[in-house]
């Protein structure tokens, strides 16, 4: 084996900071298995994704970056969406493929696969007898069977592999179509009927469109855990390091929970046995390493792409005594702490202290700076412009690697934290909790400021008795934003104007400026 480590990323999509029992003890939702990293390794607490939205989050990952420096400055990528990482942008995977690594993802991608075929009527149904079937006209049915065979019969050409990674199983958007697993860079099997209409309800998925026979959710975690577990089986017989991206597609939703984990949590939540069901598969994955004997030579990570969303019955769970977001302000989307606070703990025996924790923040960007640095490489200027190493937290949680970092909400408004303050420019939450446009009617300040030391939940707006924080926070971001970079380098180009403000979002003619933040 090489003595640089294998590298193990488990992703887990919309699962919030509070539910993770070792950061929430006062949670409902066991996690034995999350735990379990804890105690072998280190907790990050102040640690955030660059978007309270999926996408964005992914984009940060894999390049470094943070996401609004691309052409994506609000929302995510779309059902058949271009791909938002440019062919040219340095990446993980490719960084680590020049070091000798196999790289492979496993599970869901949502940064868009580069379809090559023509999004059509025949992709996106708008009649209601399309949800009957094929039943009502059997020769429109043959024509589209044929469509759909010619377009996914074709390679995808901007999905996993073109992002640089060796292998790819999984989904693009598991509660979008198509319905189906593609591998490297073509899908599995020929999607010939519409998902059928049983699987189009709340919780399961919400567009219609092509799926294979005898598609379902429930096969989707298994099927993860299983590529995995060969996969590893496969690399131990190689002399090559590898690097395992595993973003699950849980509990988002689709929430298929399977039969064992049903009703398992005491919740009558689905979204809370999802999360147990997370757990195990993670616990899997563990366990294959350990089985295969390189646990001891693989740095793990655990980390959610954002935070839990609203939607899947936190206020349900909230009655029953757990926070979804423990004790922040806010849900997915959201540019208070709720939407991007997320859990992130790391293991690597013999470098990473087990059993410990690290107050300082830290981005899901970082891990691009992190694997340079691992492998001895210094990034150029025009990679990984907002990525800082965590190695020194790695081997000391008491050190301060940055002292500031960015957010974003759904909606593209901009928060920034500098140590300890946290300055929001925006009246609501930025996505779905507090609507913007409301809040400004409302007569609420464009800004917020919080303490985030003697104020974590957001409650307490300090604004008007700091302004001066205010004002050198504002011009920090504006300074970070016109760079191109938040590291030290050469300045660098975004990909597309950034608007940091968004005012006309509020209302068309406010005459607001920073001039009138006192």
């Amino acid at each position: 084996m090489t003595n640089r480590p294998n590298i193990v990323f488990f992703l887990v999509d919309d699962m919030g900071y509070g539910d993770v029992s070792c950061l929430n003890p006062e949670g409902k939702i066991s996690t034995p298995n999350f735990d379990r990293l804890a105690r072998q390794g280190m907790s990050f607490t102040d640690a955030h994704s660059t978007s309270a939205v999926c996408s964005p989050s992914r984009y940060s990952l894999l390049t470094g970056r943070y996401n609004w420096r691309s052409t994506l400055q609000a929302g995510i990528v779309g059902l058949y969406g271009e791909p938002l990482i440019a062919p040219d942008r340095d990446t993980l995977p490719k960084l680590l493929r020049r070091h000798g690594y196999h790289t492979a993802c496993i599970g869901k991608w949502h940064l868009g696969m580069g379809w090559d075929f023509e999004v059509t009527k025949d992709f996106l149904p708008d009649r209601p007898r399309d949800l009957e079937g094929f039943e009502g006209d059997p020769e429109e049915a043959e024509r589209r069977k044929a469509t759909w065979k010619n377009a996914f019969s074709r390679p995808v050409k901007g999905g996993p592999l073109a992002a640089g990674f060796d292998h790819y199983f999984g989904v693009d958007v598991p509660n979008w179509p198509p319905y189906c697993f593609l591998e490297d860079d073509r899908v599995q099997g020929v999607p010939s009927e519409w998902l059928p209409a049983r699987l189009l309800v709340e919780g399961l998925a919400n567009i219609h469109g092509p799926a294979v026979p005898g598609w379902n959710f429930e096969q989707l975690l298994p099927s993860f855990a299983s590529a995995a577990d060969r996969y590893i089986q496969d690399m131990t017989r190689s002399s090559e390091p590898f690097f395992l991206y595993l973003p699950m597609t849980s509990p988002h939703t689709p929430l298929a929970v399977n039969e064992p984990w049903m009703g398992k949590s005491g919740l009558d939540n689905r979204y809370a046995d999802f999360v147990m069901e997370t757990d195990d598969i993670f616990g899997r994955v563990l366990d294959s390493l350990e089985r295969h004997g390189i646990a001891d030579n693989t740095l793990v990570i655990f980390a959610s792409d954002n935070g839990c969303a609203h939607y899947i019955g936190a206020d349900q769970l909230e009655a029953r005594g757990h926070f979804p977001s423990g004790q922040y302000r806010g849900y997915k989307s959201d540019a208070w702490d709720g939407g991007h606070r997320i859990p992130f703990i790391a293991r690597w025996p013999g470098v990473i202290p087990a059993g410990t924790r690290c107050g300082g923040l830290a981005c899901l960007s970082d891990v691009m700076a992190t694997c340079a640095a691992i492998v001895g490489e210094t990034l150029p200027d025009d990679a990984g412009e907002d990525s800082i190493s965590l190695m020194p937290a790695f081997r000391d949680p008491g050190t301060t690697v940055r002292g500031h970092v960015i957010h974003h909400s759904l909606d593209g408004k901009f928060a920034i934290r500098d140590r300890k303050w946290k300055l929001v420019l925006c009246p609501g939450s930025g996505g779905w909790s507090k609507n913007d446009a409301e809040a400004f009617r409302e007569g609420l300040p464009i800004v917020q400021l919080y303490n985030m030391e003697a104020d974590p939940g957001e409650k307490s707006n300090l604004w008007e008795h700091y302004p001066g924080q205010v004002r050198a926070m504002a011009a920090l971001l504006v300074r970070l934003v016109d760079e191109g970079r938040s590291t030290p380098g050469q300045k660098q180009r975004n990909d597309a104007a950034v608007d940091i403000w968004k005012i006309d979002t509020l209302t068309e003619d406010d005459g607001m400026s920073l001039d009138d933040l006192g």
